[in-house]
């Protein structure tokens, strides 16, 4: 329901009076569950980043991928199911950057590889065992999370400036390359072998 007055609204413009009309329940029984705005967009994203997780998690076993198949789906999937709600991502990212949703950001960090972290671990496992994967360091998953974080981050940046004008398409297409490229050189596989995100995609969010 959340959801649904942020997309109808917008964030800044909803109240916690809509969420109570909409809800048709009383302002103690909301704060129950949320204490503030802020709480309940952090429950908002919370949703959001179970749904994800959830949509994704199945890639991770399936028996008749190979790893860099795996991780290649696991991209492809997260980048989907954000561009079919391409027009919630892009209402969140314009409140995203607020001082005071400093500690939702923070604690949405810090809860993404507690889901992410295990999946990417098992698909390095397998990659190890077939001989496609040589990454030296025992907490590769996690440091892999740490750079997703970092490129999501910077594609929220990359969006607002490319709807200011101030950067070309091209400079986003590097940035995205870059982050493939160290990924690419965690796992020790060939370049180009890993895409992190097609030009379709880069071309929807930032065209």
């Amino acid at each position: 329901m959340a959801q649904q007055l942020i997309l109808a609204k917008g964030y800044e413009q909803m109240s916690v009076q809509d969420v109570l009309d909409e809800l048709e329940v009383s302002r103690g029984a909301l704060y129950h569950y949320f204490d503030s705005k802020a709480a309940l967009l952090d429950g908002v994203l919370q949703r959001m980043v179970d749904a994800g997780m959830a949509a994704v998690a199945p890639v991770v076993s399936a028996p008749d991928l190979s790893a860099c198949e795996k991780l290649t789906h696991l991209f492809a999937g997260l980048q989907q199911w954000k561009a079919e709600r391409r027009d919630l991502v892009l209402e969140l990212l314009r409140v995203w950057y607020s001082d005071d949703n400093a500690l939702v950001r923070d604690k949405l960090r810090q809860g993404v590889p507690t889901y992410l972290a295990p999946m990417l671990d098992a698909i390095i496992a397998q990659g190890r065992a077939e001989g496609v994967f040589a990454p030296g360091a025992p907490d590769t998953g996690r440091v892999m999370v740490g750079l997703l974080l970092s490129a999501q981050d910077l594609a929220g940046e990359l969006y607002l400036a490319r709807q200011a004008g101030t950067i070309p398409f091209e400079t986003v297409a590097g940035s995205f390359a870059a982050y493939q490229e160290a990924i690419e050189r965690i796992l020790g596989v060939r370049a180009g072998s890993l895409p992190l995100v097609d030009e379709a995609t880069l071309r929807l969010w930032f065209g």
